[in-house]
């Protein structure tokens, strides 16, 4: 068990590792040919740091194992929510109430995320993601990412080319990524299988918490630097390109079960729950910042009862 739960741990390694090698890689070679930071930072940024998610959820649906496939998700975009931004609000509930007077009440971002989420939603309802569903996700993911380009709403990212070097970041970075997915996986399964325990609930806690500590690190670096719009973009973003577009490339590999719509709702109420953050002054936030940290982890103990 103690040999799994390393491999685990450096599954996790090379999962971030690499993630963060194909941002650094990928940002300086579009930067190389003269691709504009905006555009960067819509696609190379966005799809680097929810590679993790990407990697694992992929790597498990062509292996069968659907409950990690879609714990891994839901669980990701639950902690976005109740773990990371409650942790941000909590620390800096100032920069988050910055950030709403910048851009009138809430982004655009918010409304896509929550259009997102009602979208998979929606889908979810039928029990199974098919390829027609995938397929309507990356459509819809597609012109989010359109809007959003087109209405300038994205941060602009300072990169810089490092020549040759970028190829190598790529290569290595993808590479990680595949490796990483691989132990991670392998692994949570093993751990799964020794407590006896679904791989779901697996997927929905450690491996969710893990593939988003991209996220995490991102998020309160950037709380802390008072940048709470590229926290909270950063937040929001993710939870748009899992439920679109990874779960979107999922269902058209093949069919994504969904083991329980109940998991969905809580995901839903957590989503709606993160936005009440922006509702009242910044005393309010900080409780409420509690509220949704304390309902985050009783329901990962309610998980393995």
């Amino acid at each position: 068990m103690i040999i799994t739960i390393l491999i685990f741990i450096a599954g996790l390694l090379f999962l971030v590792k690499g993630a963060d090698y194909f941002v650094e890689g990928g940002g300086g070679l579009a930067a190389r040919y003269g691709v504009s930071p905006t555009t960067i930072g819509l696609t190379v940024i966005a799809f680097g740091t929810s590679l993790p998610e990407f990697g694992v959820s992929i790597n498990a649906l062509l292996s069968g194992d659907q409950g990690i496939a879609t714990g891994n998700i839901l669980g990701s975009n639950i902690a976005n929510i109740a773990l990371v931004l409650a942790l941000c609000a909590l620390i800096k509930p100032a920069a988050i109430h910055e950030t709403i007077k910048e851009k009138c009440f809430l982004g655009n971002d918010a409304y896509l995320m929550v259009a997102a989420t009602i979208i998979f939603a929606s889908f979810a309802l039928l029990g199974t993601i098919s390829l027609i569903g995938g397929i309507i996700f990356l459509f819809a993911f597609a012109a989010i990412m359109i809007y959003l380009w087109k209405s300038g709403a994205v941060e602009e990212e300072k990169v810089e080319s490092h020549g040759k070097m970028d190829y190598l970041l790529i290569v290595g970075g993808l590479l990680g990524v595949v490796i990483g997915s691989q132990l991670l996986l392998s692994s949570s399964v093993s751990i799964a299988e020794y407590l006896g325990i679904p791989s779901f609930v697996i997927g929905m806690s450690m491996v969710a918490v893990g593939t988003s500590l991209p996220e995490l690190m991102t998020s309160l670096v950037a709380i802390i630097k008072n940048q709470g719009g590229i926290s909270i973009g950063n937040l929001f973003g993710s939870n748009i390109f899992n439920l679109l577009f990874v779960m979107g490339i999922g269902a058209v590999l093949t069919p994504v079960i969904i083991p329980s719509y109940s998991d969905v709702l809580i995901m839903c109420g957590f989503t709606a729950g993160g936005l009440v953050l922006f509702c009242r002054g910044e005393k309010f936030t900080r409780i409420w910042a509690v509220v949704l940290l304390t309902g985050y982890f009783v329901y990962m103990a309610y998980l393995f009862l």
